[in-house]
């Protein structure tokens, strides 16, 4: 494995973030605890989750699931062994507090955490989304009083686009307020625009760790959907409408075709070459990959070892430029 370091953080991550949605939702906790093992076990030491995993999963789930099976793992080592993410801002109890970026929501939404952790600090605490009815300032301010407490001691951001993450610069800037370091944003070889157009630029100035979520396009990019079978449409139908859309993109049938030239030239597969692509990025710090079983997840950690020249890069840039 490779380590980075995170941003301005200090601290020195894995280039493979481990994503742990999974967990709880189409990984029992059996299955949990050995996904993270053998993370582990392939020197990836950071982990990335978020308080709402997994409320999707069953009526009777209402978030916090994921939190309870990492921190219920976490018994089994020490915990600085690990620099681990989690994400607030979706709804987790009734009232009008129960969900947004407001002081207190952050505020108990931290403390519910690091109970359902088990530790008492996490490493990178996330807005999981903008919240157009809180100020920045008052967001960021909780944050800053977070990371003064110690139960945090970094603070990031998901999902903002350049010009809120700017605005929210300057606040931290004018105010001495702790700033955000990271960014999670969706990025992969199929949805590039969202990131490139303005973002990488802010990040690259500004020092911003990038930590970019569904780099396999849902898993789109590992070559499990094949061109013009009919099983792939009824597959699609329980895996979102990100897959639903490519499947239907002749464009995106074509740069997958080219991710298997590249990986037959290279002896690799193409989520090796999807993952390479993006970790060959200096802006790029730690893609994160998620994974329902051990052998999924140890199928794309090699992508590390896979250094792709200039002329493999160029032919993914340009069969994925509409993107």
């Amino acid at each position: 494995m490779q380590y980075t370091l995170l941003g301005r953080t200090g601290m020195e991550v894995s280039r493979l973030c481990l994503g742990t949605m999974t967990f709880s939702w189409s990984a029992d906790e059996a299955t949990s605890f050995d996904i993270m093992d053998a993370a582990v076990a392939n020197g990836i030491n950071f982990f990335d989750t978020a308080d709402v995993y997994s409320y999707w999963a069953s009526p009777q789930h209402k978030g916090g699931e994921t939190e309870t099976i990492i921190g219920n793992w976490f018994k089994t080592l020490p915990r600085d062994k690990i620099i681990l993410a989690t994400k607030a801002r979706g709804r987790m109890w009734e009232g009008p507090d129960g969900e947004g970026l407001g002081k207190a929501h952050l505020t108990r939404a931290i403390e519910d955490s690091l109970r359902r952790l088990q530790t008492d600090y996490i490493d990178l605490y996330q807005a999981h989304h903008p919240d157009p009815n809180t100020p920045a300032e008052e967001t960021l301010e909780t944050f800053d009083a977070l990371i003064k407490s110690g139960k945090v001691r970094a603070i990031g951001c998901s999902n903002y686009p350049a010009p809120l993450l700017q605005a929210n610069l300057n606040v931290s800037a004018a105010k001495g307020f702790a700033r955000y370091d990271t960014l999670q944003p969706h990025y992969s070889l199929l949805h590039r625009a969202e990131f490139e157009a303005e973002l990488l630029a802010l990040c690259k100035q500004e020092h911003i760790a990038v930590i970019p979520y569904s780099p396999l396009a849902a898993g789109f990019l590992t070559g499990k959907y094949k061109r013009d079978d009919p099983a792939a449409a009824d597959t699609t139908r329980s895996s979102g409408k990100l897959i639903q859309q490519l499947v239907a993109d002749d464009r995106a049938w074509t740069a997958l075709d080219t991710l298997h030239e590249i990986a037959l030239e290279r002896n690799a597969t193409t989520t090796h070459v999807a993952l390479a692509w993006m970790l060959a990025n200096p802006v790029i710090t730690a893609p994160i990959i998620g994974a329902r079983s051990v052998q999924q997840l140890e199928e794309s950690i090699s992508a590390v070892d896979l250094p792709l020249m200039e002329s493999e890069i160029e032919r993914l840039n340009q069969v994925s430029a509409g993107f």
